[in-house]
């Protein structure tokens, strides 16, 4: 059970979530028959090392909801109780995730990270309020509400994909909620902005993108960065959030601007997604992220591919940002740091 009741998730989320999340995306045995657990909890350590407050356990490959909830287990286990740990609220229908939000909450999840499935495709608002409320009822986990173009709710239900109405009923009637990842209207800054001066006061409004989070920051208090692939940068994002809650301001510009080829090449690979899929690349998140010391490996059918020239891209990258990536051979991500 949470350490909070559903109406004290905001009370606790104020309080306890000041800082980086990361994602944890789950590894795999080298036959793909089973997880990973020394690689799980190989990267439940470093992203303590790396100063992140929690993290994400990535639902969004090939994995069955028994394995899903026993890698759960591990990074709490790993993690120990003040580690914030963060269920991926992605699975097929409204089904499968009420019964996945259940079992996250028995693993000893903290929050649930609310996404909408590929094949939900809502013609009102009321359709998206509904389904938020099923989950939000379901569980005393903490909520994290997600406004994000993948959903493709935008332009058919509001350009900033979940508008400041919907979020404005959705917190009125949804006491756990806590936070919203306010990445609405993206590329545009709007949807923060309006996030900001409408709800702040209420729930703890986050920004998971380091190019937004670091100027925003100087305007006013971002407290949470959540959730995001931050571990692709080591322990960066951590250390600039210091800086920022300390109004170091002109150190944080500086690792903006120092880590500006690391962004641009991140930015040219999501450039490069096949059809408009809409869909984010995990082999290439674990990619970046094995460049700064996590485990990598192998992922299961189906799963987007990374070829050489990206990976060269991405790791000259971190390079010219000063990051200093692995420079093992490309082969030995697909082995993974602790192969079993």
């Amino acid at each position: 059970m949470p350490a909070f009741t559903r109406d004290e998730a905001r009370d606790w989320a104020r309080e306890k979530l000041v800082g980086a999340v990361n994602c944890t995306i789950p590894s795999f045995t080298g036959d793909l028959r089973g997880i990973n657990e020394k690689a799980i909890r190989h990267d439940v350590r470093l992203a303590l090392t790396h100063g992140f407050i929690g993290t994400l356990g990535v639902s969004e490959v090939s994995i069955t909801l028994p394995e899903y909830l026993d890698f759960l287990r591990i990074v709490r286990d790993e993690a120990g109780k003040d580690f914030v740990v963060v269920h991926h609220g992605s699975w097929s229908n409204l089904e499968q995730n009420l019964e996945a939000v259940r079992g996250a909450e028995e693993a000893g999840a903290d929050m649930v990270l609310l996404s909408y499935p590929p094949n939900f495709y809502p013609e009102s608002e009321q359709e998206i309020y509904d389904y938020t409320k099923a989950v939000c009822d379901a569980t005393n986990l903490a909520v994290i509400l997600f406004p994000m173009y993948l959903w493709g709710f935008s332009p058919r239900i509001h350009p900033s994909d979940i508008p400041a109405r919907l979020l404005r009923r959705l917190i009125d009637d949804c006491p756990n909620i806590a936070v919203i990842k306010a990445e609405g209207g993206f590329p545009s800054i709007q949807g923060i902005i309006e996030c900001q001066r409408l709800f702040a006061d209420e729930v703890v409004i986050s920004m998971p993108l380091e190019a937004e989070l670091i100027p925003l920051s100087q305007l006013f208090p971002i407290q949470l960065s959540a959730t995001a692939d931050h571990e692709s940068l080591g322990p960066t994002i951590p250390k600039v959030m210091q800086l920022l809650r300390d109004e170091k301001f002109d150190e944080a510009t500086e690792i903006f601007w120092q880590i500006s080829p690391a962004r641009k090449a991140k930015a040219a690979l999501n450039a490069q997604g096949i059809n408009g899929g809409s869909f984010i690349n995990r082999q290439a998140w674990k990619f970046q992220g094995w460049l700064q010391g996590y485990n990598g490996g192998p992922l299961r059918q189906p799963t987007l591919r990374i070829h050489d020239g990206q990976m060269s891209i991405l790791r000259k990258g971190l390079a010219d940002s000063g990051l200093e990536p692995s420079m093992d051979p490309f082969r030995e991500f697909f082995l993974g740091r602790n192969p079993v």
